[in-house]
């Protein structure tokens, strides 16, 4: 009989999660299990839970390969509670297990749902290792600010870590070099391609499992290429190292119709389970610019991801409590349209992003931002029916890290709480970053009528609407004065045509 019962969560899979250290296997047994709570709270895609379950299942085998005794509950036990506290409940009476220790959760919702079996066990939840920053260190540097901006958070994340330091001096003698990384992309480039991986059996069980409970749910669920293995996922970041990480800087803000992945890692899914190291991650990338294989733009910019935005965002989503996700600074109100499921409309940048959300689960920072969230706003979506979309498509979505990126950087919901503007954009930022206007129905550089491009009447619509809470914004002030010299039969057409276009959004224009 096991006196203590160790939970791992689907996103803990690393042998170094705290709850494994010091722990004695002679006196332990581990429990993982497949939950329909955990599956079906939003209506995840189908790659997604197809990924999450069999990195799980191998992670189980690889705990068993260390010594552990591994209690795995499948979705489809006819025993299955259905729940991680009925599954806690259930494997402690098999295993006479008195006390329950599990690392804290990475979101809210289930952090309180351990938090209420302390009733019945001796519970001990410890901090999450994996970060930089502990809460305490984030509350701390947060504490008596105006202003919580990364970049300087990420400088002390830089100076902690030592991360590309030259002594006390940033490498390279600044510490962000985001102004070299915004190059639009031209197909003529020789695209790497992410490292894919075939299916074996334990993922082909798992892919019969998804198609038989959530053949209804968003996303194409094969051909499924993900690695579930940690030498795989180590494999696929070395891959990017090597093919694509020297020209990631230069067009990680690009977006190509027929070049779903262009110079990205595409294994934010891996690090956000654990099956990545993050610090070992940011160093093997310091370690290609010493070595002279990929240039300092890149090398910086890929490393501001890992040990500044992602870190970055951790903390505001747990500083901010759990109301943070229904915050709604905008007031907006609208449904999510229906097109952000189907693809089904004439704009084309919105349909190809869409489109290779349902194929990949997977599409980048700046297509999320710049497309699909900027829409959202200029269109006044209710930011938690887009927090919910984005939580549900993407591989690599927990609420800890998409939370803050949906709510506060892409909807602006927050007030300005994380984002120091709106980031709202006309049709001529797509078309500056894209191919995507070239074969679209709109005419990107049309202002108004039927046939200009949506985003330029949404955006100064947005502009109108939120004048006086945008005026006083340092980097929109510009913008609501431009707004204000145009003419009132100007003014009227920009209302006109957003009232038009916005009363047909559920017809997937």
């Amino acid at each position: 009989m096991a006196k203590t019962l160790i939970l791992i969560l689907g996103d803990q899979l690393t042998p170094k999660i705290a709850s494994l250290q010091g722990a004695d296997p002679s006196d332990c047994a581990i429990l993982m299990a497949e939950v329909m709570a955990e599956a079906g709270y939003v209506p995840h895609h189908q790659k997604k839970i197809a990924f999450l379950f069999s990195a799980m299942r191998h992670f189980a085998d690889e705990l068993r390969d260390l010594g552990w005794v591994v209690d795995y509950v499948t979705l489809d036990d006819p025993a299955n509670a259905g729940s991680l506290s009925g599954e806690v409940l259930r494997a402690a009476q098999r295993h006479g297990a008195i006390r329950l220790r599990v690392t804290e959760a990475g979101e809210w919702r289930v952090l309180d749902e351990l938090r209420a079996l302390d009733a019945v066990l001796d519970l001990e939840i410890l901090p999450d290792s994996r970060f930089v920053a502990s809460h305490a260190e984030f509350d701390a540097w947060a504490k008596g600010r105006k202003a919580l901006r990364m970049e300087y958070f990420y400088r002390d994340m830089r100076r902690k870590t030592g991360l590309l330091m030259d002594g006390e001096e940033p490498t390279g003698g600044q510490w962000n070099f985001d102004h070299d990384n915004r190059k639009p992309a031209s197909r003529d480039l020789l695209m790497p391609r992410p490292l894919r991986f075939a299916p074996d059996a334990i993922t082909e069980a798992v892919l019969d499992l998804v198609e038989a409970r959530f053949a209804g749910n968003f996303g194409t669920l094969r051909p499924f290429w993900f690695a579930t293995r940690r030498a795989d996922a180590e494999a696929a970041f070395d891959h990017f190292l090597k093919t694509a990480l020297p020209r990631f800087g230069d067009y990680q803000d690009a977006m190509l119709a027929n070049e779903r992945f262009l110079y990205h890692a595409v294994v934010a899914l891996y690090l956000n389970c654990g099956l990545l190291d993050p610090l070992a991650m940011a160093r093997a990338a310091e370690e290609e610019y010493r070595a002279g294989r990929a240039p300092l733009n890149a090398v910086e910019g890929f490393i501001r991801q890992i040990i500044g935005w992602r870190e970055y965002v951790r903390g505001i989503y747990w500083r901010e409590g759990p109301d943070y996700v229904r915050r709604n600074a905008l007031g907006a109100t609208r449904p999510l349209p229906s097109f952000y499921w189907t693809g089904e409309t004439d704009m084309a940048c919105i349909r190809a992003c869409v489109e290779q959300t349902r194929d990949e689960a997977y599409a980048h920072h700046i297509q999320r931002l710049m497309v699909t969230g900027n829409f959202a706003m200029l269109a006044g979506v209710d930011p938690f029916a887009v927090h919910e979309w984005y939580l549900a498509v993407y591989a690599d979505a927990y609420e800890w890290v998409e939370a803050p990126n949906t709510v506060g950087m892409s909807q602006f919901a927050d007030g300005g709480l994380l984002a120091s503007k709106p980031y709202a954009a006309s049709g001529a930022y797509i078309d500056r970053m894209s191919d995507y206007c070239g074969g679209c129905r709109y005419e990107v550089k049309a202002k108004a009528g039927t046939s200009a491009c949506p985003f330029n009447y949404l955006y100064w619509d947005f502009v109108a609407r939120h004048r006086d809470r945008l005026k006083g914004n340092p980097r929109m002030a510009q913008m609501v004065r431009n707004y204000d010299r145009f003419a009132e039969p100007r003014k009227a057409e920009i209302a006109g045509d957003a009232a038009r276009f916005l009363g047909t959004l559920d017809g997937g224009i």
